[in-house]
């Protein structure tokens, strides 16, 4: 009785062995594989962008802190240098009136 035992696991194993082999063969399962390969490609490019992104969001932060600091109120010295230039301006104005009179 261990002779058809046996017979029946080597009829199994014979077509397990030829389904592996037509399902190894096809071209379905060609394409599936190339379409996985494919994937794992795109998954690492978007590893690597990603990576990138990091990089990016420091060197924007470092900005927007740079950007506040130029937001800054200046100090009071440079509001009173432009007033006196305003004075000077306003007296340049008067002088072109009293010629355009005096032409006339």
């Amino acid at each position: 009785m261990a002779k058809p035992q046996k017979d029946i696991l080597t009829k199994l194993a014979d077509a397990g062995e030829e389904a592996f082999s037509r399902v190894a063969g096809s071209q379905k399962t060609t394409r599936v594989f190339d379409s996985l390969t494919g994937l794992r490609e795109r998954i690492e490019d978007l590893q690597r962008k990603v990576r990138g992104i990091d990089e990016l969001q420091k060197r924007v932060e470092k900005l927007e802190k740079q950007v506040t600091e130029l937001k800054k109120p200046k100090t009071t010295r440079s509001r009173s240098t432009s007033g006196t230039a305003r004075k000077s301006s306003s007296g340049s104005s008067s002088r072109s009136t009293t010629r355009k009179k005096s032409s006339t």
